[in-house]
């Protein structure tokens, strides 16, 4: 085990906030509350280039001498305990409905965290698929970008296809291997 190796931790807690065109945010640890700076380089290592408020986080982190920083994004999961209208073009979709759904490689089109909504291309596939903001959230993401690489699960809406949930690429191949 490396000397650098040796002042780092695994720790969960949630994002405090995180502003992709500041670069950086805040991870509260959880138990000590403390504030843990989150750099997008690291986020971006991930392979997300946002993270969404209050989302649920476990990262590796190192004590400088700024104070506590992570090194090392593990896992994110959404928003917890948040109570949120069902999306009408989702249905009666469940989490388990939704996970059961293929993953779709795509890039992201545009997407309008103003308007709150965007688009996507699945590969292979001559239809733009639907990216509500609300799934995105739901999904652990604050924003994309355009021609971001990202996963998707997809249903048929009233309107046409829509992504029932956003996967980072790099997440995405973890999760397939």
């Amino acid at each position: 085990m490396t000397e650098e190796e040796r002042g780092q931790e695994e720790i969960a807690g949630r994002v405090k906030w995180f502003d992709p065109a500041k670069g950086f945010g805040f991870i509260v640890a959880d138990g000590t509350g403390g504030d843990i700076l989150l750099h997008a380089n690291v986020l971006r290592n991930f392979g997300q280039g946002s993270v969404a408020d209050n989302a649920r986080i476990k990262v590796i982190v190192q004590q400088t001498a700024r104070g506590a920083q992570a090194v090392e994004v593990r896992e994110i999961l959404p928003p917890e305990g948040e109570v949120t209208a069902p999306l009408q073009d989702l249905g009666e979709a469940d989490a388990d409905t939704i996970a059961a759904l293929p993953l779709e490689p795509a890039r992201v089109k545009w997407f309008d965290k103003t308007k709150g909504f965007g688009f996507a291309n699945v590969f292979g596939r001559p239809e733009d698929v639907f990216i509500h903001i609300e799934v995105l959230r739901r999904s652990g993401f604050a924003d994309l970008q355009p021609g971001e690489a990202v996963c998707l699960r997809v249903m048929d809406g009233k309107r046409g296809r829509m992504a029932a949930q956003v996967i980072s690429w790099d997440v995405a191949a973890r999760i397939q291997k």
